[in-house]
């Protein structure tokens, strides 16, 4: 049963006048009632919906945004997407990290009316789609940036990451690599299992890693293929930080790139262009996808319909020296 806002004056012993005072940092309440009424929000998990917030106090004219970590490789050019819109339209934003898993997520739910943001972008945290669903229910708009294949309520920009596999299996192919490796991501991402389908789509092979987007399984990975006497002439690792490890290993193998074994990797973080050599990748429009999903969710604030289907940007193949056109 939702929590009310007569449940949070009954609970803290004031009128209902006074708790709305609190949310909406309006009138005269003294320090210790304004105390007691925030905990008991915190605890009940009391969340108004924003359309309430609104008219109390107008517009906060603040955005904000959850995501699951700032060390995720691409988050810096999503951030940087969301900032540069929302403070081209005169809003602020309120970044929100999830780096204690479902604590700081409980967290962040009993702190959206104190927060007091008009809508809420989102980098989905991992196991948290119920808590947003939530949220949306209550009134909070939300756009959500990689659906990973959830098709949430509510609005969401996506790329084309069956496309990007398929990209990156056809530039493999047309260079004459017959004998391709595949080092995935989580399974349980959406993401993971579209670039999985499209590269298969168009390049099949047996040789089929489970990965975890880091360093480490792409260069544990080529050296357990090494050690076991696999033949294979290419790499497709599902991110860049993976794609370099794939590289590290090669290279302390004696294997050269692109001559013996080729390599493309997957979001064209910064990084790629400064591997050794220079990464072949299948860029993500981050940025855009961060601008975008901005634009969306002031546009909705402003009263416009959003789409009910994702919003769907392309991913572009990048070609650097470690797969070169023609093979190398």
């Amino acid at each position: 049963m939702r929590v009310t806002i007569a449940d949070v004056a009954r609970e803290a012993g004031v009128s209902k006048t006074t708790v709305s005072r609190v949310i909406n940092t309006k009138g005269e309440v003294d320090g210790s009632t304004a105390a007691r009424v925030r905990e008991v929000i915190a605890q009940l998990g009391y969340v108004p919906s924003s359309g309430a917030v609104g008219l109390a106090r107008g517009s906060s004219r603040t955005v904000g945004m959850l995501v699951p970590s700032l060390t995720w490789p691409w988050m810096g050019e999503v951030l940087q997407g969301v900032v540069d819109t929302v403070e081209a339209a005169d809003y602020g934003l309120l970044l929100f990290t999830c780096n204690r898993g479902a604590e700081s997520v409980e967290r962040f739910t009993s702190q959206v009316s104190a927060r007091a943001f008009d809508g809420l972008v989102v980098v989905e945290p991992e196991n948290t789609l119920d808590h947003l669903t939530a949220l949306h229910r209550a009134g909070l708009p939300i756009v959500l940036i990689d659906d990973r294949g959830h098709h949430p309520e509510f609005p969401s920009v996506v790329t084309t990451n069956h496309e990007g596999g398929a990209s990156a299996a056809r530039h493999l192919r047309d260079a004459g690599r017959t004998r391709p490796v595949v080092i995935t991501g989580p399974q349980h991402f959406g993401c993971v299992r579209d670039r999985l389908e499209g590269f298969l789509s168009v390049l099949p092979t047996d040789l089929v890693v489970r990965g975890d987007f880091t360093e480490r399984c792409g260069r544990l990975a080529v050296e357990e293929l090494l050690a076991s006497g696999t033949e294979f002439d290419s790499v497709f690792a599902h991110n860049d930080i993976t794609a370099a490890g794939v590289l590290r290993a090669l290279r302390a193998a004696g294997r050269t790139v692109p001559g013996d074994i080729a390599v493309v990797g997957f979001d064209d973080i910064p990084m790629a262009e400064h591997t050794e050599p220079p990464l072949t990748t299948v860029r993500q429009p981050t940025r855009q996808m961060g601008e975008t999903a901005a634009r969306m969710l002031l546009s909705h604030l402003g009263g416009t319909a959003v789409p009910d289907a994702p919003l769907v940007l392309p991913t572009e193949l990048v070609v650097r020296h470690s797969a070169p056109w023609g093979g190398g």
